[in-house]
């Protein structure tokens, strides 16, 4: 049984003592002085000799055993799981959903960090009560919380949060709060954020094109507006706003439909992947050409679409990761702005 001399308890630290508890633990298995099958202090045992309550010890063990570096076992007590080097920076990693892109942050964050931090990925897919649950059950367990806000309503619209979010994300302490992708949403205090403009970032997109999308009659921009992971209105908004200051003809459209009516000189702009496989697999049975009939940009790049020729305007998602992580490695607090460009291809 692991002795209470490896657990170090400082009576006058302003860390709560069921987090002393964890790291301590956690220490010991770092530099080896703690085992694996090491059997620890029953919760009785443990309380007793630090004259600590049973729910502090309750909250550190349960800590430990969601993140796996202990197991219970029925009727013999707990025991230690996970022997290797446990880094000293741990980071939970919430995403609304997982897509090519939202990878390709995650992908960056976790390459531009190296080996010596831990990051746990949760996908809570635009759900506020998973959401909420899931930063219950964490609330103490990690150093850094990275948070990607996007939510849909009963109506399946996009929304960035609701009286319960904003709470819940204030009781996080900000130096350890970095909220990503999307910053519409006030929070109290001085916090983190990389983040999009996704309506003037649009629009600037689009202003860097205008010399090539002048030359169509009509714009139209496929903005889904009920599905499972809905996309912020501001997009929308960033798109009317370019075609009112250029007194271009527009159009906004729900989805591709399958007998859509294609007319040269149309320039679409897609959001979702399946609009615009529709688009080009409709393109090509009318017998049209793209990027010289009809016109494509696609929204948010991919390794297909750059493969395809497909012109797009998207955030630069690796930088993004990597913001965030250098915003951990440097303990810095700081509110970045992330690129987002037109990269002008063969479909426009």
């Amino acid at each position: 049984m692991i002795t209470f001399r490896k657990i170090v308890i400082d009576r006058k630290s302003r860390k709560p003592k069921y987090r002393q508890i964890v790291d301590s633990i956690i220490d010991g298995i770092a530099t080896g002085s703690i085992v694996i099958d090491e059997q620890l202090p029953s919760i009785n045992m443990f309380s007793e000799e630090f004259l600590l309550s049973r729910d502090t010890v309750e909250k550190a063990y349960k800590i430990l055993k969601e993140r796996k570096i202990i197991t219970s076992v029925r009727g013999k007590g707990y025991f230690v799981s996970r022997t290797q080097l446990i880094s000293k920076i741990n980071v939970l990693f919430l995403t609304n959903k997982m897509s090519a892109y939202k990878m390709k942050i995650y992908n960056s964050f976790i390459n531009s960090l190296g080996s010596d931090v831990h990051t746990d990925l949760f996908i809570y897919h635009c759900n506020e009560s998973l959401f909420l649950n899931l930063l219950d059950k964490s609330q103490g367990a990690y150093d850094y919380y990275l948070v990607m806000p996007h939510f849909k309503s009963d109506q399946l619209k996009h929304k960035s949060f609701s009286e319960s979010i904003i709470n819940k994300l204030n009781d996080i302490p900000k130096k350890k709060l970095i909220i990503m992708d999307n910053n519409k949403i006030a929070l109290k205090g001085d916090y983190s954020e990389v983040y999009q403009d996704f309506e003037n970032d649009i629009y600037n997109a689009l202003n860097d094109g205008i010399d090539k999308i002048k030359k169509y009659k009509k714009l139209l921009l496929v903005y889904p507006e009920k599905i499972e992971y809905p996309y912020p209105k501001r997009i929308v908004f960033g798109f009317r706003k370019f075609c009112a200051e250029n007194n271009l003809d527009f159009e906004i459209l729900n989805e591709i439909y399958d007998d859509m009516i294609l007319k040269k000189g149309d320039l679409y702009i897609t959001i979702e992947e399946t609009d615009l496989v529709n688009l080009v697999h409709q393109v090509r049975e009318d017998h049209m050409s793209i990027g010289e009939d009809i016109g494509i940009i696609s929204y948010n790049d991919t390794p297909l679409k750059e493969l395809l020729g497909i012109t797009v305007i998207s955030t630069d998602f690796e930088n993004m990761g990597k913001s965030a992580a250098q915003l951990i490695l440097e303990s810095k607090v700081s509110k970045i702005k992330n690129p987002f460009n037109l990269i002008d291809r063969n479909s426009m």
